[in-house]
């Protein structure tokens, strides 16, 4: 044991450890370190007569208190090499100095000793970035000073490695500094609004955002709306299949590398990451026994975001940045309790747990939500979501089929949500890459690949009863109901002359039961119809175009989202519908009021 007299430290020849100075200085098998190279009379002996409580154990402790003090005493014997640093040496060998004499402990990162060549050339740049970076964590973008120097050295050197920045000058260092700040209060204002992405905590890493960093640093900006969706479709790439897990400075300086050599470097990186993995699209099986723990689970926060997705008690954005109960909670839609006291799974098997815990399980709801709906079942609250919130719901790609909410059907529902998700996040990625002008022609046949969904339904015909083989004019009013229930919610895309399997029929027949029996005849019937049962004010929201597929025609309507509310006409009577996941549904008096305030005001 060591103690700090008024002399110097000391040593317990006793084995008492603790530190007490006026029991340690009557105590007289406490000796001052500095007095056991001093003194020629400590007697080893003499100690352990005075602390062996029995005779037969003097011999024993003694030959300890002797041995101990040799091994004290020899230390003067040991050769320390001392490094001197000689005047003559820059801050940089100073600091590379500094390092290698504290490898053998606590070691500096790669970060960290960046940082300190930095400010080594420039005392005041650690108090500046973090100040800066204060500023970014009060906006909910929390980067660590590691991240910034990272940024740096991608913004002065056009690499990713650390130690490209040691020979950094301080006029270089300010320069960087001053185009980095510019750069990322750029991306910090468009990530909201472009990603989706309203803090850091939405991202699996921030090293995703060090390449766009790198390209701003060379364009400023990105010039085009294109531009912009072509590097978030990377950046959701990048992030959900883990571009930068493992091996990071490496990949980090490959990729910075193709942005340096190439003005249009989107593609050759997403090319880079279906080298490394095989693809980028998103199968349902990618997320069986997924956990809040992958980067899947903050690409369906993602997703449920990009489709306006909102608490399912309060009706609050899931957007919101609020401090308290306004923080944004993962949710088991089946209770976690419940699954393992009456679902038969059981807490101390792992695979039940990664069922019980998969991302399909959660849902993103307020801290207050979280708390009320506790331990209730699903087939307990979601009618009553449905009734208060009809699109809740199928914003956050949850089933509605009430067969999938009751604890027997537990693994069915996971597997259709898998399903949503996977082909949520594959229509995303598609878009994203869609240009304006030919999103029709390139998207027909990923549409009907994909199925049907909240944004896209099929209809095998406009008016032809295929069961019947005669015309049914009842089958308008449904074609009607689904155009009537996109206007109403978030637009989409409706393919007639397809069955509801993805079974490409064609509107042939359809197109005989018209007075010219051709595509000019069915487009007449078809806008006749619409401006009988929806009106005329709808027009501007629609677009109707014919697609040769499969030896057939397809008739395709694209539906805006209606900036007021449209009601069916039916006769006397008036209907209201909606999109409730892939279907369309009408809505009571009451709760079409309710929605209709909620979405218009």
């Amino acid at each position: 044991g060591l103690w700090p007299p008024a002399t110097g430290v000391g040593i317990n020849w006793g084995g008492n450890l603790g530190y007490n100075q006026k029991r340690m200085e009557q105590n007289p098998t406490w000796i001052p370190v500095t007095d056991c190279f001093r003194r020629t009379d400590i007697n080893p002996f003499v100690i352990a007569q005075k602390k062996a409580v029995l005779q037969e154990d003097q011999f024993n402790l003694a030959q300890t208190f002797n041995d101990n003090l040799i091994q004290l005493r020899n230390i003067i014997q040991k050769d320390y090499p001392i490094q001197t640093v000689p005047t003559t040496a820059s801050v940089d060998e100073a600091i590379d100095v500094f390092d290698r004499v504290n490898s053998l402990g606590t070691k500096l990162t790669d970060a960290e000793l960046a940082l300190a060549h930095i400010c080594g050339k420039w005392p005041q740049a650690r108090k500046e970035m973090k100040e800066y970076v204060a500023n970014l964590k009060a906006q909910n973008f929390h980067f660590s000073l590691s991240f910034v120097v990272r940024c740096l050295v991608a913004v002065t050197r056009g690499r990713a490695l650390f130690e490209t920045i040691h020979d950094i000058s301080e006029s270089e260092a300010k320069e960087g500094w001053k185009k980095l700040k510019k750069v990322l209060d750029y991306i910090v204002s468009i990530l909201p609004k472009y990603a989706y992405v309203h803090s850091t905590e939405d991202l699996s890493t921030t090293n995703v955002l060090v390449p766009w960093v790198a390209f701003l640093a060379r364009h400023d900006r990105f010039n085009s709306e294109a531009i912009i969706k072509r590097a978030v479709h990377w950046l959701y790439a990048a992030s959900t299949w883990g571009r930068y897990s493992g091996t990071t400075d490496a990949k980090l300086d490959h990729d910075i590398s193709i942005i340096q050599q190439n003005d249009a470097p989107w593609t050759t990186l997403v090319n880079t990451i279906i080298d490394q993995r095989g693809r980028i699209e998103l199968t349902a099986s990618d997320l069986e026994g997924r956990d809040a723990g992958h980067p899947l689970y903050r690409m369906t926060y993602i997703l449920a975001k990009a489709r306006n997705g909102v608490d399912w008690c309060n009706g609050l954005s899931l957007d919101i940045k609020q401090k308290g109960s306004y923080t944004i909670h993962s949710h088991h839609i089946f209770p976690r309790a419940q699954l393992y006291s009456d679902g038969g799974y059981e807490s101390h098997n792992h695979l039940h747990k990664k069922l019980v815990n998969e991302i399909a399980n959660r849902a993103f709801l307020t801290a207050d939500s979280n708390w009320d709906l506790g331990s209730d079942l699903p087939a307990d609250y979601f009618p009553e979501v449905q009734k208060r919130y009809p699109r809740a719901m199928a914003k956050q790609l949850v089933p509605e089929n009430p067969r999938l909410w009751v604890l027997e059907n537990y693994e069915a529902f996971l597997r259709e949500r898998r399903a949503m998700i996977a082909t949520t996040f594959n229509e995303l990625m598609a878009g994203l890459l869609q240009d304006p002008e030919q999103q029709i022609e390139r998207s027909i046949e990923q549409l009907i690949a994909a199925g049907e969904s909240a944004t896209v339904e099929f209809k095998s015909s406009f008016r032809w009863d295929v069961r019947l083989q005669q015309i049914n004019k009842g089958l308008q009013k449904v074609v009607a109901k689904t155009i009537c229930g996109f206007l109403n919610s978030e637009g989409g895309s409706l393919l007639i002359g397809v069955a509801d399997d993805g079974t490409v029929l064609g509107i042939q027949d359809d197109i005989n039961t018209t007075r010219r029996s051709d595509q000019d005849g069915f487009h007449q019937a078809l806008i006749q119809m619409i401006v009988d049962t929806l009106g005329e004010g709808v027009a501007p929201y629609l677009e109707a175009s014919f697609h040769p597929l499969d030896n057939q025609v397809v008739c395709r309507i694209d539906v805006e989202p209606s900036p007021g509310p449209v009601f069916l006409q039916d006769g006397s009577t008036k209907e209201f519908y909606i999109r409730f996941g892939s279907s369309t549904r009408p809505l009571d008096i009451e709760s079409a009021y309710r929605y209709i305030g909620e979405k218009w005001g």
